[in-house]
């Protein structure tokens, strides 16, 4: 398994067909609310994908708001969730956070994830709220730049 940097429009419509996949077909988001002017290559995001035999399985992208880089749209292909992608995803993103000389970090994650980010190392700061019909809390981490 590995993950990358997306730098062309091929692997940017890999990650939106996960997106879809999960995010519209699976949880039930409308299409015009899982894309936005974000995503696109020039813009203010970073986004990645994660490949399993050279099968692109996972996405996630990073902007930055304010102080934070916020995590967003992380997601994996049912077939291959509980391998640990989910972790490459986030640190993956992190990385990118780094880069970018940002050491905070922020995501809305939804509740059943909870316990996933806690692990690592991600403390909830705000109480349940509705996001596109599913339940969210805020998550934030900071770590330090060397």
């Amino acid at each position: 398994m590995k993950s990358n940097k997306i730098t062309s429009q091929e692997d940017l419509k890999k990650a939106f067909a996960i997106r879809e996949e999960v995010f519209v077909k699976e949880q039930g988001v409308p299409l015009e609310d899982e894309f936005d002017q974000f995503d696109t290559l020039a813009g203010d995001c970073q986004h990645i994908l994660v490949f399993i035999d050279n099968v692109a399985v996972g996405t996630g992208r990073l902007r930055v708001v304010d102080e934070f880089g916020k995590l967003e749209r992380i997601c994996i292909l049912p077939p291959y969730r509980k391998l640990g992608l989910g972790k490459v995803i986030v640190k993956a993103l992190e990385d990118v956070a780094k880069e970018l000389k940002v050491s905070k970090v922020k995501l809305h994650g939804q509740t059943h994830a909870e316990g996933f980010y806690t692990g690592l190392g991600y403390k909830t700061t705000s109480d349940i709220f509705m996001e596109d019909g599913i339940p969210h809390i805020l998550m934030t981490k900071e770590f330090t730049l060397i």
